[in-house]
């Protein structure tokens, strides 16, 4: 457990003022998401059976909380780690069209996080797809729609400003983009979180492309299933936080693997095994659209506006009571 407690923090608004404002800020950032890139809200599963292949592996190490019932013998149902597949293959299921998408609540269970003011074993976050075509699969579009992403947290920054004019955090007014290898290269001494802070404490905001493959010194800046972002079309949307001197991520996104990427990243981990599962098999006989997607956290976007110290200040988890205890006595109340 690592808990930074930030010099003199004032939590600003009450815990019901606080409850008041979580429901703000997610009701009209999903209303103007939807709306910036033609999404339509969906009902989404909370558990998938493992044999179709549609949970996400994230780093290949978090195990999935998993559980058997009695009326499927045989199988085992996951609790999804995210959407990040299954709302590829929704968008076939519900004949989307080019240039439309949708959106959808996930809620997720990380047993094996290690808890601090980021990190919780609850993860909310709206997941989101959109259909492209196949020649829309370059960065322009990458950088585009991260573009449009930042403008709406933006335009909701002074919303919420309107409403909570001493709660708001302010943010930068452009986002900066910039590649792992970038930053590899500017920075070698720096381990890959420190080049992250760096970076966002210099600009502000940050896109960090090309996350997944093995940067020239063979090391790779962090981990990334290799069955739906292709490795050089995606990144996370970074923020510095003055108030734990760090950078927030907000949202991990990409442009998805087409049928050579997949096999080509499969091949990178050797995990081959993967390309007989069926949703693998969708995408090798190419009978899933092209789609570019992501996931941007309810909680920490929260956080983000309102200048919280510790995301249990905005969403309902479970802690270790000497966390609470010692949040507690410098005004981190948590919900």
């Amino acid at each position: 457990m690592q808990l930074v407690i930030p010099k003199d923090y004032d939590p600003k608004l009450s815990l019901r003022e606080t409850e008041a404002a979580i429901r703000y800020i997610r009701e009209t950032f999903q209303t103007e998401i939807g709306q910036k890139l033609n999404l339509e809200r969906l009902s989404a599963p909370m558990f998938v059976d493992r044999a179709t292949g549609l949970n996400d592996n994230l780093n290949g190490i978090e195990r999935p909380v998993s559980f058997t019932m009695p009326e499927l013998p045989g199988a085992t149902l996951e609790i999804v780690h995210s959407l990040a597949k299954w709302k590829r293959y929704a968008l076939q299921k519900y004949d989307f069209q080019v240039h439309e998408g949708l959106y959808t609540n996930m809620n997720a269970i990380r047993k094996d996080e290690e808890l601090d003011n980021l990190h919780s074993v609850y993860v909310d976050q709206w997941d989101w797809e959109k259909v492209i075509t196949k020649e829309e699969r370059t960065l322009t579009t990458l950088k585009q729609t991260v573009k449009q992403i930042f403008a709406v947290i933006k335009h909701l920054e002074h919303e919420v400003w309107y409403r909570y004019p001493n709660a708001i955090y302010r943010l930068p007014e452009e986002i900066h983009f910039v590649t792992t290898q970038e930053l590899a290269d500017q920075y070698p001494e720096l381990t890959a979180k420190q080049r992250e802070d760096r970076i966002c404490q210099e600009y502000g905001a940050v896109f960090v492309m090309q996350i997944g493959g093995k940067l020239t010194t063979g090391e790779r800046h962090d981990g990334r299933a290799p069955d739906y972002d292709d490795w050089q079309l995606n990144g996370d949307i970074l923020f510095w936080y003055e108030p734990l001197q760090r950078a927030l991520e907000i949202s991990s996104m990409g442009i998805r693997v087409d049928e050579d990427a997949l096999v080509r990243q499969l091949a990178d981990l050797d995990a081959q095994e993967r390309l007989q599962l069926p949703f693998h098999q969708m995408i090798l006989h190419q009978q899933l659209p092209y789609t570019i997607g992501g996931g941007i956290g309810q909680s920490r976007l929260c956080m983000l506006l309102l200048g919280k110290a510790h995301i249990g200040e905005v969403q309902a988890s479970v802690w270790p009571e000497e966390m609470l205890a010692e949040c507690e006595q410098h005004q981190i109340h948590i919900l």
